[in-house]
């Protein structure tokens, strides 16, 4: 079973990557995406409170491109990967929360079960993927999408926490979770949410 979730998981993954790399803007869009992606570009200080971990990803992003006219493409696919990302930890949220209420004898799935938990991990992480707000974040330079992944990626890390919380040294995914909740608020203060 893990194997074919880890595969589906990836599969959802190359998915969404595909569509938002397909859709997301050649240019500049309209509100702080123009301001993200030049102040980005140059590491500069964009409007409060900053985004300065998001500032370094999009420097990174745009160092990569061959010309200053495909800089914004650059800056577009941080979102579109980052997006795609998000959809990966979110079908390996769903799966984990569907096999608690599918009964297996030790772990042991039938052919059945292992059809309605992928199933509801696709179902979910596609409606996502293709849901209105959603795909509007991922096809531009927004903040949105990269505050998207770090959300999560911290619940699934709360989920794998959850799995080990009992044995030794499970305190390593609380830690983890705090460092990405540190990581987090250098993009946006969204992901403060995750914390209750």
């Amino acid at each position: 079973f893990s194997r074919i979730n880890i595969i589906f998981g990836w599969l959802t993954f190359a998915i969404a990557a595909f569509v938002y790399l397909m859709t997301f803007e050649p240019t500049a869009s309209f509100w702080d995406c123009g301001e993200f992606i030049a102040s980005g570009h140059k590491l500069l200080v964009g409007h409060p409170p900053g985004a300065p971990f998001f500032m370094l990803l999009m420097r990174f992003f745009t160092m990569l491109a061959p010309s200053t006219e495909l800089i914004p493409v650059f800056a577009n696919s941080l979102s579109a990967l980052a997006s795609a990302f998000t959809i990966l930890f979110l079908f390996w949220s769903i799966t984990h929360l569907a096999q608690k209420l599918v009964d297996t004898k030790d772990n042991t799935y039938t052919l059945t079960q292992i059809i309605l938990v992928i199933g509801s991990g696709l179902v979910g992480a596609l409606a996502y993927t293709f849901s209105d707000t959603f795909w509007f974040s991922a096809v531009e330079a927004e903040v949105y999408a990269t505050s998207s992944l770090f959300t999560a990626l911290v619940f699934w890390a709360i989920l794998k926490w959850e799995n080990v919380a009992h044995e030794p040294n499970a305190n390593r995914w609380l830690v983890f979770i705090a460092y990405l909740m540190g990581l987090s608020i250098g993009v946006h203060l969204l992901n403060l949410l995750a914390i209750p």
